[in-house]
């Protein structure tokens, strides 16, 4: 998935999974290594549900617990208000825009 999630972020284009019971579409930020050792993926969520209740909003989630991952061919045009480089919440960063 490392592969998949960084060349969507490269060519920013959406991704669409299911996460925690819930359809997601993405605009995926940064990807890499959370503080606690797991592959995680900072995004912008654009649509789906949400165990939060905020389906537009930003996260942090657990690449492990992410299935039937695709790139759509939907674009972004970069990085969102409030996206950091150099994310802190991980500890060695893949990729990011």
């Amino acid at each position: 998935m490392n592969t998949t999630i960084c060349s969507a972020i490269s060519g920013r284009r959406l991704l669409s999974f299911s996460y925690h019971g819930f359809p997601r579409i993405v605009e995926p930020h940064a990807h890499g290594v959370s503080k606690a050792g797991n592959d995680v993926m900072r995004c912008f969520q654009v649509s789906g549900g949400s165990e939060s209740g905020k389906v537009v909003d930003w996260k942090l989630m657990l690449v492990d617990e992410m299935s039937g991952l695709s790139v759509l061919n939907d674009t972004f045009s970069g990085p969102r208000p409030g996206y950091q480089p150099g994310d802190r919440g991980m500890v060695e960063i893949y990729c990011e825009l």
